[in-house]
């Protein structure tokens, strides 16, 4: 574990320093820091299971875009895409790039695109960091009516696409009977499934942007390898319909966003890397709980992005991980202090900007931090997925653990078998034999279950709720 002293300069500010000043308390943080690892790997953060959950939603966006016939290619981002949240543990964002539109940035040139497609130019001079306005370049051959009922005249006789227009044109979608639509929220129209899926729905568009890619990929650096930055470059970026909160041009601007690149960037962290990010989020929904977005699990990936950029890959290993958890809580508690933490993909947006923190949840969260982090290793503690891992009768638990990680693994294949079975109605053959025998094997680990806690004595109303707790 490198000792705390001098700290390197660099872009995001976060650079190894010790978490130890003794050799009997590095003992302490190392035993400590392997412990925690098999605990994380039995509550299903293992990297078998986050492999898995990153393939099968892959697979399903895959699925998805062929049904799109061309229209739009779905992706599933976040932390269901990054595989690090069970199958219900967390809503489902799922972005639509539409195909009928794409957008440039200055020095690119628009002929290079098909005729059918509209094209869009990004204005950034009066916008923040990170953000842009569309101007309208050329008018496809072929025209969304989303899109087009979303254009507006500048008032300087050129055409824009405005971001609240956009997001608006889509809540006129009428969709089946068991999917809810709910209000707006950033860019997302959520909808809830089935009574108790949550999906975050974002319309987006395509964006070349070679000089800002570049601008990032120049960047001296520990991490990523050469090859993976080239690969996150070629993956490209999108724009999201939502302004800057407070910008007088909120309405018509739109977000830089750089998913499948940060989805490419995290299936990079190793194992230890991956668990830090996984206990800082734990972290803000347990410690912290904030009520709004003040901190989000979008900060937390930055933060750990920037450590693992700005740090030799050989000290993050099993027995350093609760010091990269001390460094990240670290780094959180200097960017709630400086209001300051730079977008790890374009470092002059501030994350921290419009966040919405109030001074006397400042000053709370930056104690609960500092005490936190005095604590040493025991401020691993304070997280009850972790407590309650502590607390258990290890063979009882083993044992659900298996059967937990097999139940979702069903869901995922069940999830993608769906897909295949679907008409052009939305309507899912369940007589289909591959999908009855997910179900059936899927009935009886839940009836083996339900008799098991019914023995001991917890109460347990039906199978359905065992489904739902097991997925939780």
């Amino acid at each position: 574990m490198a000792e705390r002293g001098s700290r390197r300069n660099d872009p995001g500010g976060f650079s190894v320093q010790s978490s130890v000043s003794s050799r009997q308390d590095l003992v302490q943080w190392e035993n400590g820091s392997i412990e925690t690892c098999t605990l994380m790997s039995w509550l299903g953060y293992g990297p078998e299971i986050i492999q898995a959950r990153r393939d099968a939603y892959m697979e399903w966006g895959r699925l998805m875009t062929a049904r799109a016939c061309g229209a739009a290619t779905v992706i599933l981002t976040g932390s269901k895409a990054e595989g690090l949240t069970r199958f219900l543990e967390s809503d489902r964002d799922i972005m639509f790039v539409h195909s009928s539109a794409m957008c440039i940035e200055d020095g690119v040139n628009a002929d290079n695109s098909p005729r059918e497609i509209t094209v869009f130019r990004s204005y950034s001079r009066m916008s923040y960091p990170g953000h842009c306005i569309l101007l309208l370049e050329r008018r496809g051959t072929i025209i969304d009516s989303e899109l087009n009922d979303a254009l507006c005249d500048n008032g300087y006789g050129q055409e824009l696409i405005s971001s609240d227009l956009y997001v608006h044109s889509f809540s006129k979608f009428q969709f089946e009977e068991s999917i809810v639509q709910h209000d707006r929220a950033g860019p997302s129209r959520p909808v809830t499934l089935h009574g108790g899926l949550h999906s975050d729905l974002v319309h987006a568009f395509r964006y070349n942007c070679p000089n800002i890619l570049s601008q990032w990929a120049s960047r001296p650096r520990y991490w990523p390898l050469p090859k993976v930055v080239q690969q996150v470059v070629s993956l490209g970026a999108f724009l999201s319909p939502v302004g800057f909160k407070g910008s007088e041009y909120q309405h018509v601007e739109w977000r830089v966003c750089f998913n499948t690149a940060e989805i490419e960037l995290v299936n990079n962290l190793n194992d230890t890397q991956i668990k830090v990010y996984v206990l800082l989020k734990m972290v803000k929904r347990d410690v912290l709980n904030p009520l709004k977005k003040e901190i989000s699990s979008y900060t937390l990936k930055n933060i750990v992005l920037w450590i693992a950029e700005n740090n030799p890959q050989s000290s993050f290993h099993e027995r350093s991980m609760l010091h990269w958890l001390h460094e990240g809580l670290d780094a959180l508690r200097v960017a709630l202090v400086t209001r300051e933490l730079p977008y790890y993909m374009i470092p002059n947006r501030n994350l921290m900007a419009a966040c919405g923190l109030e001074e006397e949840q400042q000053r709370t969260w930056i104690a609960t931090l500092t005490e936190m982090m005095d604590e040493g290793p025991r401020m691993i503690l304070r997280l009850p997925k972790i407590r309650q891992v502590l607390i258990a009768h290890p063979e009882p638990f083993r044992w659900y653990t298996r059967r937990r990680t097999e139940i979702e693994l069903l869901r995922l294949m069940i999830m993608n078998r769906m897909a295949l079975c679907m008409d052009e109605n939305g309507e899912v053959d369940e007589t289909h034999v591959t999908l009855q025998t997910l179900h059936n094997r899927e009935n009886m680990i839940l009836r083996e279950f339900y008799l098991r806690m019914s023995m001991e004595g917890s109460r347990v109303n039906n199978l359905n709720d065992v489904l739902e707790g097991m997925l939780m």
